[in-house]
């Protein structure tokens, strides 16, 4: 899922973080609710396809959710018996999960917290199961939340951590005719500024999980190839997406390119990415799965 902040949505994801903790760059809470949205409707079947493989030895009964984003409903469409704690810094991402949650009649199974977690641990009960989708990489200090998720959850409980490649892409190689290459240019300005700001984005959260007194139990990566036929909202997802984009690398590119990106996000244009046909939802995410040993 989060960026972002420690949400699930990409980092602009990002998801969605997020520890949670605020992300350097926040945008109104009304654009970054409509990515953790988009993200949710556009990859709900990978995000359910990942909860239901996780190694688990019973359906747990209590889940905490370091971040608030896609991964809360997916959680509890999964396992119907249990109730999800939602441990984020935003009371707007907070109050719009709590407002889903009702509208889907399952307000009585959700718990909000706010919480920034680098600062201080509330109390969260005993898990069986903690989720952090795209919510890891801000932590300030990810070795001492790793430890302490690890002293939260009960004996034999699971630890799942999700996390993306990076940003995901969405346009041809060629794309736009006027400055081909643009999406690889800014990803490359992109991964400058975040191997600088987030240095932990694209970590091998193996090792640390180890250090931390997990055992690993499951480690794979996902590969994501969405076109846009498969949802109405892909559209939608890389105009917004890009925007967020726009704001990190608009200092690191050239006036030719930040040109052709305002065409490209001006939804009034006919060169808008909304009239694009090509567009396709192309990313990574990586899955560790871990469990508390003693």
């Amino acid at each position: 899922m989060s960026h972002a902040s420690p949400h699930t949505a990409p980092d602009h994801h990002t998801g969605h973080g997020h520890g949670p903790h605020a992300h350097p760059f926040r945008h109104d809470a009304d654009g970054e609710a409509e990515i953790l949205d988009l993200d949710a409707a556009v990859l709900a079947e990978h995000i359910a396809s990942i909860t239901a493989t996780l190694p688990l030895t019973a359906d747990p009964h209590h889940i905490v959710d370091l971040g608030c984003g896609t991964g809360t409903f997916a959680l509890l469409a999964r396992f119907p018996g249990a109730r999800v704690t939602a441990v984020d810094s935003s009371a707007d991402h907070l109050r719009r999960l709590r407002e889903k949650a009702e509208a889907k009649g399952v307000a009585d199974r959700v718990r909000t917290v706010r919480a920034d977690l680098d600062v201080d641990w509330p109390e969260l009960d005993a898990p069986e199961l903690v989720w952090a989708s795209a919510s890891m990489h801000h932590m300030a200090d990810p070795d001492r939340t790793l430890r302490a998720v690890h002293d939260l959850l009960v004996p034999g409980g699971l630890f799942a951590v999700v996390e993306l490649s990076g940003f995901p892409r969405f346009l041809p190689e060629d794309a736009p005719a006027e400055r081909p290459g643009l999406e690889e240019r800014s990803h490359a300005a992109s991964e400058r500024h975040h191997a600088e700001h987030v240095p932990n984005r694209g970590a091998d959260w193996g090792p640390m999980l180890a250090g931390a007194g997990f055992t690993i139990e499951d480690h794979r990566t996902i590969t994501v190839h969405l076109d846009r036929s498969h949802s109405d909202a892909v559209g939608r997802y890389a105009l917004q997406s890009l925007r967020r984009m726009r704001d990190t690398v608009v200092r690191n590119l050239s006036a030719e390119d930040l040109a052709a990106y305002d065409r490209l996000l001006d939804t009034e244009s006919p060169q808008s990415i909304l009239h694009r046909d090509d567009l396709a939802v192309r990313t990574e995410r990586t899955v560790w799965a871990a469990r508390r040993r003693d």
